[in-house]
């Protein structure tokens, strides 16, 4: 990544990258499906905001922890909430966004700390943090995790899409890229720990670890009022991340250079507001049919695995192409200043197929249901169905568009 986007700086990132080195119609898929990712990716982003926002009500709130339909409303006005204030425009969107970066750190802030409060006190730990814990398991309902594990970690190539409006990206955006991964490392690393350290290891849920620890670290000072505090942070962080990354797809077809494959409404702006009105409200409707697809005939829990599953598959397969690429450019010349791996070609080619290696498989984990699922079979056919939908919505479109080229091709060399 770091020398994919040194070599190729320009608006676009992983598009332009896989374009570069298979063609348009790689650079295409790899965009459409990073883009339709975001599709499933928001409602499972308003379902673990869902689950959070409970702790703001008590315990009394608590009997919602299982309803469908509080979720799903949750889901749908986020997703309301996410699509008008993005059409009004970003000086009024941007104060949700921003308001959602702040607080998205300060429930961390509060678990570390009151981690660290705790084991200062001698609090002994929820988890022993023995050496053989620290060796992966290899059960199954452990290995699934992996590739939420892996999902977690990424997205720092998103910045690259906006290459030309950075300054300097050729040398910037390594160095960019570098900090923000030693810190997204770190952070979780920390966090985990802090969670294992509140809470026994195998009781740890995946939608309400993090305020669960909290509450448990809160309760042996007495300071149950700062659950509260977490709780709402967590919620507000949610929707402030859901109307920021629902600006930011609504213009990938744009950034990425797939907008003359798709329909030219995608184009349109709003004649008041001049914001691309359509792309935002498509995005709403198709997210708000992921939710009813994940959890039509499936428990809360298991539709939140369902979306998460839908949303790593969509968007590790462009990752795939990406580390393809990083193997296909080595014999390329590469412009003076670009990063290179150090170690030279070999070392790239290493670490590229390494790369594609833990994304194949963390993809395939995916279409594995959680062991808890009681209709296992009917969340296999929901994450492969709806990732076979949107491949094919992609060459669909793009073989459309090609026919459309080729029409007025030959319509301008025609003679009248």
């Amino acid at each position: 990544m770091l020398e994919l986007s040194s070599r190729y700086p320009a608006e676009g990132g992983l598009y332009v990258w896989t374009r570069e080195a298979f063609g348009g119609f790689a650079g295409f898929l790899s965009a459409w499906l990073y883009w339709a990712s975001n599709l499933p990716y928001f409602p499972s982003l308003l379902y673990f905001t869902a689950a959070n926002a409970l702790f703001m009500g008590g315990a009394r709130a608590q009997s919602l922890s299982g309803s469908p339909a509080y979720f799903v409303g949750v889901a749908l006005v986020g997703l309301a909430i996410a699509a008008g204030l993005n059409i009004r425009g970003l000086d009024i969107a941007r104060w949700l966004h921003n308001l959602g970066a702040v607080t998205l750190w300060l429930p961390a802030l509060i678990l570390l700390g009151l981690a660290a409060a705790a084991l200062a006190h001698g609090v002994g730990s929820a988890t022993p943090f023995t050496r053989p814990s620290f060796i992966p398991s290899t059960h199954l309902r452990d290995i699934i995790f992996w590739s939420t594990v892996v999902f977690s970690v990424s997205g720092s190539e998103s910045a690259s899409m906006l290459g030309d409006e950075i300054e300097n990206p050729r040398r910037n955006m390594p160095r960019a890229l570098l900090l923000a991964g030693a810190g997204i490392t770190t952070i979780y690393i920390l966090a985990t720990a802090a969670v294992m350290f509140a809470l026994p290891a195998g009781r740890i849920p995946e939608i309400q670890g993090v305020i669960l620890a909290i509450a448990a670290l809160a309760g042996r000072f007495g300071l149950p009022a700062i659950v509260a505090v977490a709780a709402a942070s967590i919620t507000l962080s949610g929707l402030g991340q859901t109307g920021a990354w629902f600006a930011a797809a609504s213009r990938l077809p744009f950034v990425a250079g797939i907008d003359r494959y798709l329909p030219p409404a995608f184009g349109h702006v709003h004649p008041r507001w001049h914001t691309p009105h359509v792309s935002l409200w498509v995005q709403a409707v198709i997210a708000a049919l992921f939710v009813a697809l994940s959890q039509a005939g499936s428990a809360v829990k298991n539709a939140y695995d369902i979306l998460v599953s839908m949303s790593i598959i969509g968007f590790f397969i462009p990752y795939l192409l990406m580390f393809a690429a990083m193997v296909r450019v080595q014999h390329l010349p590469a412009a003076p200043g670009t990063f290179r791996v150090p170690g030279g070609p070999r070392a790239a080619v290493l670490l590229a197929s390494m790369g594609f290696v833990v994304t194949a498989i963390a993809i395939g984990l995916s279409f594995v249901p959680a062991p808890d699922d009681p209709r296992p079979g009917l969340s296999v056919l929901k994450i492969a169905g709806s990732s076979l939908v949107m491949i094919a919505c992609g060459i669909a479109l793009y073989a459309m568009a090609r026919v459309r080229q080729r029409r007025a091709a030959r319509a301008a060399t025609t003679p009248t």
